[in-house]
């Protein structure tokens, strides 16, 4: 039996080992998954022994020191410097990231306009990610920030037109935006629990957009997929992306292929469970 697990501290509750277990089922592999909590202190004795696994999932705060203990880095590991994904390969322990195919394959799931006018609430962290990915699609990308994130925003400029000189980016401070946009990403904590009544940008805006993903997924209906679904845009949540960057180590780790009915049950059923109701 093949054996996989999540690395993290501290882990908590994670949906990691339902998700998983769901699409082992589907491909009809016999395997474990699990959660391993490893402290701090213990991380680099423990990390070797990740070797004697098939594969494993590398969540905060270990993206980034679990790179040295790699052999290889796929691309998409190298340009976000973070590992989220291991697979023990022919004795190589091979490194991906796979938060941005789950970002990607979420957008093109819900035929999202990830090529045209994006706004993008947030530039640190997954924001940074769904900003370059956006940028090297061809998005005309706006940026919207809080003033304390001017320097990290500026930064991220700089780095989108070192990767694809001819980008079309600027930033603009949150509360100034206006017009018309063909996808709003939310990329915030704005409307994460518990403050679940905040919403990342006004009706009006939303009501002018073309579609929405909020990278959020707790709660699983934020004010942000409220009023967008009010309005009758497609609007997707950010337990898309978590599936998806599932689906996409399972081709990594096995070659399994799913269909998209398949998937949208596993992140309606793993929204269910988040909601309370099921």
């Amino acid at each position: 039996m093949k054996k996989y697990t999540l690395i993290g501290h501290p882990l908590g509750h994670s949906m990691s080992p339902f998700i998983h277990s769901e699409l082992f089922k589907l491909s009809g592999i016999e395997a474990e998954y699990d959660c391993t909590d490893i402290a701090a202190e213990d991380f680099l004795k423990k990390a070797e022994g990740l070797r004697s696994l098939d594969g494993y999932n590398v969540t905060i705060p270990y993206k980034l020191d679990i790179i040295p203990c790699l052999d290889v880095l796929d691309e998409s590991a190298k340009r976000y410097k973070s590992v989220n994904c291991v697979h023990n390969n022919n004795e190589k322990a091979i490194g991906y990231n796979t938060d941005c195919d789950g970002f990607l394959m979420s957008v093109k799931a819900k035929s999202l306009a990830l090529s045209e006018r994006v706004l993008i609430i947030g530039c640190g962290g997954v924001g940074r990610m769904m900003a370059i990915e956006a940028a090297l699609h061809g998005a005309d990308l706006t940026l919207g920030i809080i003033p304390e994130a001017a320097s990290a925003a500026a930064e991220l400029c700089e780095e989108i037109k070192f990767l694809s000189a001819d980008s079309k980016v600027r930033v603009k401070p949150v509360d100034t935006i206006s017009g018309t946009y063909d996808l709003i990403i939310n990329a915030s904590p704005v409307g994460m629990y518990p403050k679940i009544d905040a919403c990342p940008v006004s009706t009006e805006l939303i009501g002018l957009c073309g579609g929405v993903f909020d990278a959020v997924y707790n709660p699983v209906k934020t004010r942000l997929i409220q009023t967008a679904e009010a309005f009758g845009k497609p609007a997707v949540n950010g337990t898309a992306m978590l599936v998806y960057q599932a689906v996409r180590a399972h081709e990594i780790w096995n070659g399994s292929s799913y269909t998209n009915e398949q998937v949208q049950d596993i992140i309606d059923k793993t929204n269910a469970i988040i909601a309370g109701e099921f």
